[in-house]
């Protein structure tokens, strides 16, 4: 298998049929616009916009995000024996391209497998792990990000890509992010990916971390569904 069909591995359309839907009123209004002469230019004003942020939304669940998490996982200087946990690892787009960083280490996914992401199931992630030759450096687990199957420590590195926001209540999403952190060692690093306010929200409760926006190649449609980046380096003692 190439190396360009092993980075771009099926990993799915994040909350497919939102795109679905705003591409379908997009083509309803270019329709629209052909048969009504008289509104013709406001239908097509509509049906651009629609259709656009359907291109930008499925640029980045298929592209941009990949491109994005390569590139943070590189900012991290992995030495490449690191134990990494990716919660809500989905088909497993950052865990491979993690895993692939870690020749003598291990990279750890868990999810519930919901709907959120097309085709999403443990079999699909471990399809993927083993199309990119990683799978012998790889595990898969199915938990709830709230409660962690994990003990305290256990992580070098953990991230979280489009997963927190998932959870229903804002209580819930603040637990996920105090597990996230439970189970990371002294020193290392936590990476959430998640809408801005949410973000933002989990770093004002920890009180500690950067959080950083992540640029057009993670917006889903547009700016106002941006993501942005919170980074956390986890420190030492009771407290941390």
């Amino acid at each position: 298998m190439s190396e360009n069909s092993r980075r771009w591995a099926p990993y799915g359309v994040d909350a497919a049929p939102l795109p679905a839907v705003v591409g379908a009123a997009g083509v309803a209004c270019a329709a629209a616009a052909v048969a009504s002469p008289r509104h013709r230019v406001g239908l097509a004003l509509a049906a651009a916009g629609l259709l656009g942020q359907t291109a930008v939304y499925l640029h980045t669940t298929l592209r941009g995000k990949l491109r994005i998490w390569e590139r943070e996982l590189d900012r991290l200087g992995l030495n490449g024996d690191e134990r990494l946990l990716d919660i809500g690892c989905g088909r497993g787009a950052v865990l491979v391209a993690a895993a692939r960083k870690l020749p003598a280490g291990r990279a750890t996914g868990i999810d519930l497998w919901t709907a959120d992401q097309s085709g999403n199931s443990r079999d699909a992630t471990l399809a993927n792990a083993r199309a990119a030759g990683v799978a012998d450096r790889v595990d898969v687990r199915t938990g709830d990000m709230t409660g962690l199957p994990f003990a305290d420590g256990s992580f070098d590195v953990v991230t979280a890509a489009m997963a927190i926001h998932n959870v229903p209540s804002s209580a819930g999403r603040l637990r996920a992010v105090d597990e996230a952190l439970r189970v990371l060692r002294p020193g290392g690093r936590l990476l959430v990916a998640d809408p801005w306010p949410m973000a933002r929200s989990y770093a004002a409760h920890l009180g500690r971390g950067a959080a950083r926006p992540l640029g057009a190649g993670y917006w889903y449609g547009g700016p106002w569904l941006g993501v942005t980046m919170l980074e956390v380096v986890k420190g030492a003692g009771p407290d941390a």
